[in-house]
């Protein structure tokens, strides 16, 4: 592992998984009126499980083979959501539901994206010697 991957820890990891997550999450809004269309979602636990190879993550790496880059992995695979509320079509898409799960990642995809600005602005200032 690099220096710069250690300096921006598992955050570019992140931001990959909340892009994906969103497709998904996106999809299941679009098909809430498809007949038999089953909502599906990651599970947050298994994505982190596949990232890091079944490790724990640590706050200091010590060895190169630790949290290997993660930009091609399927997190985890999908799941299909458990619908709280009986659909007549066979539809297991809640759209409150859906919306609150787009809205959260959403937000943890701008925090992931402010933690790897101001890491990338921190090496950019002991870079230059500020």
């Amino acid at each position: 592992m690099s220096w710069i991957d250690r300096a921006l820890g598992i955050h570019p990891a992140a931001l990959v998984f909340r892009s994906q997550r969103s497709s998904i999450l996106a999809a299941n809004i679009a098909n809430a009126a498809t007949p038999g269309y089953k909502a599906k979602d990651y599970d947050f636990q298994n994505a982190l499980r596949t990232y890091t190879g079944g490790r724990a993550l640590s706050m200091k790496t010590t060895n190169e083979n630790h949290a290997s880059s993660s930009a091609n992995k399927n997190y985890g695979g999908l799941l299909y959501r458990v619908p709280t509320k009986y659909s007549s079509n066979n539809n297991t898409v809640e759209a409150e539901v859906e919306q609150a799960a787009f809205s959260e990642n959403a937000l943890r995809y701008q925090t992931s994206l402010q933690f790897l600005n101001g890491s990338i602005s921190g090496l950019r200032k002991a870079i230059t010697g500020q």
